[in-house]
């Protein structure tokens, strides 16, 4: 055994000298060694001990990898480039959504002469078809690579979007065809984020990662009305689709680069920030399974009051956040007189405070969570309810606001406040049930999409006759959706890891016969009696009640740097002489 040991330490070692000695340093390899925890170079570079790598295997770099380091340079830790890659997608595919309203404010005379009734249809077939593949967007993200589902699907709506003049310009058929498969392709998104951060995000720090992502919502409302604006009036209606369409492919190259579908699979995270992520979520296994359509719990879905809960809040934050997107220009236009660039300036206003609001919410909502100051079931009451309540009296001011400095104000202070909102009901998937999250996110955000359906159709008969003197009566409906949403989410929401959202014992048993360390014995091949000398088990979530779990504790688990040790002095003709 001591012979065994000794050449496969000394054989790697020897390789990884070899292979320093041979390979040029250029690129992120000349990165001084042993920076830290998270930021400095490659792990191989800080080694717990020989053996620490049989554990934590990682691919090999690819070509770019050894000139460029696949992370981005503004953060240490690669969570961090996962979020922020993430948040850039949904600035694009928001931004995209601007489009339309910008084109038909510039040409609603010239080009888009259309009745109310087509008017509608083009507005809502998006949503038609972002409907139909919310929930399989959540299998999907559960069975395939949930960065590949989000990347595919930004870059496929990017294409399409530079599909949308050509069919603008044909019939109003064509263009509902083409925003229908939009919709389609976008839907999975959501659900594909949360199958994201299912891997990349530790339990303490969910709400930040994921509101950082979320963040991108709005700040693509915040990029995407005063681009669209300004390249409508100033170049053509259509300008703003193609702008959109070849970003949209442009971040596609980087999420490939940048991407991974989980920590194990990125060839340039460090051990320290691996061992991090695994630890907290107690993911030592590699290929957990994953649920299927069958294994799925529908009727405990359908059972669950917290469930409701979200999907009520989704409802009522979509049906709000829609009409802002769709019709806050038409609001500032009609009312007030304004022109359509300034419509887009103003109109993002609101929202950029938001994007301010929503990361910096999420912080907040982690630490108190933390601290213990709130159990995770009020923190997400108080964010939800805080922020959906100052939105809807914010609403209602501008319900009967006569000036264009009060309603831009009120505005302005409800959206922002609303941005506490999504540390509530949107990360709310990853408490209760993060096992199934992407699912959860897909019911939800699939129902909160018919409000994306019947927004649309609603407001364009509500404003037909008099669209000057009905938006009072469109933001009394607004904030009316909201108090609906604070009532029903205040008594039922929940922030515990609910009992059918855990793994079935079956599922706990996971062998791994490749794994290095782990053996597993039998007795006449009865399983009540398998002794593993290696424990390996599978956490799928946090709550208080759960044993052992890191929001229960959330001292035990800490992110510490490890320092090299220092191997060449222990070395004799190349060879590792504490193996004698």
């Amino acid at each position: 055994m001591r012979e065994s040991h000794f050449s496969y330490d000394a054989i790697f070692y020897c390789s990884t000298r070899y292979e320093n000695f041979e390979m040029p340093k250029h690129g992120y390899e000349q990165m001084e060694e042993g920076t830290g925890a998270i930021g400095g170079g490659y792990a191989d570079q800080v080694p717990e001990s020989p053996m620490s790598y049989d554990d934590y295997e990682r691919p090999p770099l690819r070509h770019i990898d050894k000139y460029v380091r696949a992370e981005c340079p503004c953060f240490k830790t690669i969570r961090y480039t996962v979020a922020l890659m993430t948040c850039l997608g949904f600035i694009i595919s928001f931004g995209m959504r601007c489009n339309m309203g910008m084109a038909k404010l510039k040409s609603e005379v010239s080009v888009f002469n259309w009745t109310v009734g087509v008017e509608s249809a083009v507005d809502s077939s998006f949503f038609w078809g972002y409907l139909v593949t919310q929930v399989p967007g959540g299998f999907l993200a559960s069975k395939f690579p949930a960065n590949q589902i989000f990347g595919t699907a930004i870059a496929c709506s990017s294409f399409l979007n530079l599909l949308v003049p050509g069919a603008t310009m044909l019939h109003p058929g064509f263009i509902i065809i083409v925003r229908m498969l939009q919709g389609l392709v976008e839907g999975v998104t959501y659900p594909a984020c949360h199958g994201i951060w299912r891997f990349w995000a530790p339990p303490l720090e969910r709400s930040r990662l994921a509101t950082m992502a979320f963040s991108g919502s709005y700040a693509g409302v915040v990029i995407g009305m005063p681009m669209s604006g300004i390249l409508s009036g100033w170049i053509s209606w259509q300008a703003a689709f193609y702008f959109y369409g070849v970003m949209g492919m442009i971040w596609y190259t980087a999420w490939l680069w940048l991407a991974f579908e989980k920590p194990r699979s990125h060839p340039a995270i460090t051990i320290q920030e691996l061992k991090y992520i695994e630890k907290s979520l107690g993911e030592t296994n590699p290929s957990p399974s994953m649920p299927t359509i069958s294994s799925t719990p529908w009727m405990e879905f359908l059972r669950s009051m917290p469930v409701y809960a979200i999907i009520v809040a989704n409802f009522c934050r979509s049906w709000n956040f829609y009409l802002l997107v769709l019709y806050q220009s038409a609001y500032l236009k009609h009312s007030f007189n304004f022109r359509i660039e300034e419509t887009g300036m103003l109109g993002a206003l609101p929202h950029l405070i938001m994007t301010i609001i929503v990361p910096f919410g999420g912080i907040l909502a982690d630490r108190l969570r933390k601290s213990g100051v709130l159990s995770t079931t009020n923190v997400r009451k108080l964010f939800n309810c805080g922020g959906f309540g100052l939105e809807g009296v914010f609403f209602l001011v501008v319900a009967h606001a006569k000036t264009a400095t009060g309603a831009i104000t009120a505005l302005t202070i409800g959206v922002a406040c609303s941005g506490f909102a999504i540390s509530g009901y949107n990360v709310n998937h990853l408490d209760i049930a993060p096992r199934y999250a992407s699912i959860l996110m897909g019911l939800s955000n699939g129902i909160g999409t018919i409000a994306g359906l019947i927004c649309p159709i609603a407001i364009d008969y509500i404003t037909r006759d008099k669209p000057k003197e009905c938006w009072s009566t469109v933001f009394t409906i607004a904030a009316t959706v909201h108090l609906i949403g604070i009532t029903f989410y205040g008594i039922f929401a929940s922030g515990e890891l609910q009992p059918w959202a855990e793994p079935v014992v079956e599922e706990k048993k996971v062998w791994t016969p490749t794994t290095a360390g782990l053996t597993k014995e039998t007795t006449f091949n009865d399983p009540s009696q398998e002794i593993s000398s290696t424990t390996k088990s599978v956490s799928y979530g946090a709550v208080e009640h759960v044993a052992g779990n890191p929001f229960a504790y959330p001292s035990t688990i800490a992110e510490e740097p490890v320092q090299p040790e220092p191997r060449d002095t222990y070395l004799h003709g190349g060879v590792d002489e504490r193996t004698y």
